[in-house]
């Protein structure tokens, strides 16, 4: 799923409006899972001038990378971290986790030759799922617009719980974000 999606699903679920902190703590949850990616990629591509199809390619697939992603990506660490929130009844770290643990339940179905090794470091096991959210291969044609009601309908959510216009306007900056992204991975993947 892509990550406007991830941060939509996350607020829409995790925040709470009696709680401000809700807010940023969810929205954190809901991207550090991507976060090492943009990170890497980031700075492979801009700094070190690696081609694409190298990052995408090679690095991606590394042992390296891999191993940074089973941490960031391990339902086993955000679960972890949940049911120590839920325990220490630590509400902004539980809309933390379990905005993160959203982020991992959304992508664990939606990965094929991108999966992650969800369930480190109890197991190295790969799901490669038979679908994609962005791979036309293996029908992201059919899934994308799913995914794009899924963020879509989080956006509804949240926006008929928050009246601030900064939370609206992220809300429409995600929202454009997300029909853009989405619209990339269909014409050109």
């Amino acid at each position: 799923m892509n990550t406007p999606a991830h941060l939509l699903i996350g607020l829409a679920v995790c925040a709470r409006r009696d709680r401000p902190k809700s807010g940023p703590a969810a929205a954190l949850g809901a991207i550090l899972p991507d976060l090492s990616l943009y990170v890497m990629a980031g700075a492979s591509l801009f700094i070190l001038q690696i081609p694409p199809s190298i990052v995408f390619g090679q690095l991606y697939f590394s042992p390296e990378w891999q191993a940074v992603f089973a941490i960031d990506n391990s339902f086993v660490v955000w679960g972890l971290v949940f049911i120590a929130a839920l325990a220490f009844k630590r509400p902004l770290v539980a809309a933390f986790a379990g905005a993160g643990l959203l982020h991992l339940i959304t992508d664990f179905p939606l990965h094929h030759d991108d999966a992650r090794r969800h369930f480190w470091p109890v197991s190295n096991w790969l799901f490669e799922s038979p679908i994609s959210y962005w791979d036309s291969r293996h029908h992201a044609a059919s899934v994308a617009p799913l995914t794009l009601l899924a963020a879509l309908t989080s956006a509804a959510v949240i926006w008929r719980r928050w009246a601030a216009w900064r939370m609206r306007a992220v809300v429409i900056m995600l929202c454009l974000t997300e029909v853009w992204v989405v619209r990339q991975w269909l014409l050109f993947f």
